[in-house]
Order: structure tokens, then sequence, then C-alpha cells
């Protein structure tokens, strides 16, 4: 039996691409709801990941900068060792000078490189606060940074079973998303993703329901909804912009929906009385 050729989204009646466009949104929607399930969780994952990057990024800053006094004090015991050296030194020569002039120029090389070893003692005294202040803060982030991964492990872990129990269904319902988008014309396909791109509840088709859109529920003049049992064109909700289809091209039995919440309404008034 030969297998039946694939017919071109371009030649589909406009009931056809309707229905297509319907199942494709029951479909998304489905996945939206899964996504919903996650909730906030990747979110929190994501966050949390970003933390840990800035604290991580935090701490190597700090180590630098605790690394970076180090070297400074080491440069700065280096020079005091020097200027020791050079006061020996100055001492030495005044015992041999021949005038006060002479005498004098040591003095003060010698009160000079006294005053450099002052500085660098006062400049270690400072570097060493400096150094016991960031130590802290290095360990405080350090605690920070393993509670926060610590969490973000927890997040995953929870992201992870949830996006288990839900893979195969998913990839299911994405598969069928495609196939769908296969059997739509391009130019209704991205008019239809960009509606519900731009609606909050991700609903690019809706079907009429008790003479109103089923997206944004203002009501649609008799002859707007004429328009859409017919079939004939696609019809879009002058409010909204949503694509609007008949309850029973979308297969909703209405009669059923509208008994079910008036027993639901009898139901929460008895209960409030």
């Amino acid at each position: 039996m030969a297998r039946e050729s694939k017919k071109d989204p371009q030649d589909l009646t406009v009931e056809e691409k309707l229905k297509a466009l319907y199942q494709l949104q029951t479909t998304l929607s489905k996945i939206d709801e899964i996504r919903t399930l996650r909730g906030e969780l990747p979110l929190e994952v994501e966050d949390l990941e970003d933390e840990v990057a800035g604290l991580n990024t935090r701490i190597e800053r700090i180590k630098n900068e605790i690394e970076e006094l180090k070297r400074a004090i080491v440069q700065r015991k280096n020079s005091i060792e020097d200027a020791k050296a050079s006061i020996a030194k100055y001492t030495e020569q005044q015992n041999n000078v021949s005038n006060n002039r002479q005498y004098d120029l040591l003095s003060k090389e010698i009160e000079y490189q006294s005053l450099e070893i002052e500085l660098c003692e006062k400049k270690i005294r400072e570097a060493t606060d400096i150094i016991a202040a960031k130590s802290e803060e290095l360990a405080e982030s350090e605690k920070n940074v393993e509670e926060r991964e610590r969490d973000l492990e927890d997040k995953k872990n929870e992201l992870e079973d949830i996006i288990s129990e839900t893979r195969a269904e998913e990839e299911k319902l994405r598969e069928k998303a495609k196939e769908l988008e296969t059997k739509i014309e391009s130019r209704l396909l991205q008019s239809f993703k960009r509606i519900r791109k731009n609606s909050r509840n991700g609903l690019g088709i809706v079907y009429v329901q008790r003479d109103a859109c089923g997206g944004c529920f203002n009501k649609i003049p008799p002859q707007r909804q004429l328009d859409v049992r017919s079939r004939k064109k696609i019809i879009v909700c002058e409010y909204c912009g949503r694509i609007m289809i008949d309850p029973e091209l979308a297969g909703v039995n209405l009669e059923h929906k509208d008994t079910t919440e008036k027993k639901s309404t009898r139901r929460r008034r008895a209960s409030a009385e």
C-alpha cells in the first residue's frame, strides 16, 4: 500500500489550519505546565550559581590582595635591613671624618635612614592590620561560599528530580509540537508564536466562550462569532489579538463545562450559607 503523501501546509483549509494550531497550543500549554511545576527552581539555581561565582571571584581577589601586602612587607623589611646597614656604615665613617661638614652630612644621612626605618615599620604595621582584616573577610567569604554551594547542590538535586520525572513526557510533547509545526504554514506559525509570546498565559489561540474571547474575555460581536464558526478565514480578537476558534472545532464541550461550573458555584454558595 502506497504511503499517503504529506499535505503541503499551504494547501490546508482554514479549518485544518485552526485545528492544527489549537492542537499545537494544547501541546505547548502542557509543556508550560511542566515548566510551572519546576517553579522558580531554574532561576534559583541560576542565581545561586551567579552568587557562588561572585563569591569565588571575591575570594580570589582577597587572596591576591593579601599576597600583595605580604610581598610589600617583605620589601619593607629588606628596606629596613638596608637602612640599618647604611646607618652602620655612616656611623663608622663619622669616626674617620676630617671636618665638621663631613660629619654633619653623615649625620643627615643617618637621620634620613632612621626616618626610612620608622616609615617602613609604620607601613608594615598598617599592612599587617590590613592582612588581619582581609583574612577575616576571606574566612567569612569562604564560609559563605561553602553554604551557597551546599544550597546550590540541594537546589540542583531538587531540580534534577523534577526534570527526571517529567523529562520523558516533555520530550514526547516537544516532538509532537515539532510535528504539528510542520503542518502549519510558516507565516501563520510565526504570527501564532508572536501572539503567544506576548500573552501572559501563553495562549495564542483560544475558543469563544459565553460570547467572549477565551483569552481576554471581552465580548465578541455576533457577526464576529458567526465568522469564527464559519471557519472560512483566520479571525483574531480585536482586543487582545489572539486567534479565535469555535469550541466545536477545538473539541470543547461548553455545555458540559458550563454545567460543571454551575454545580461548583452552587456547592460554594451552599457551603457559604
